[in-house]
């Protein structure tokens, strides 16, 4: 018998994932400063 163990883990988020939810970001703060600030949102953004 092995006395070995194997452990799996979840995979980390791809570089991608990271790469959108840090665009996410960008957008929601560029959004609460907007309405803040009582701008009306840009169509298409």
């Amino acid at each position: 018998m092995s006395k070995t163990t194997t452990i799996a883990l979840a995979p980390s988020a791809t570089l991608f994932a990271r790469l959108l939810a840090t665009v996410d970001r960008l957008l929601m703060k560029s959004a609460e400063i907007s309405n803040r600030n009582g701008d009306l949102p840009r169509p298409g953004f």
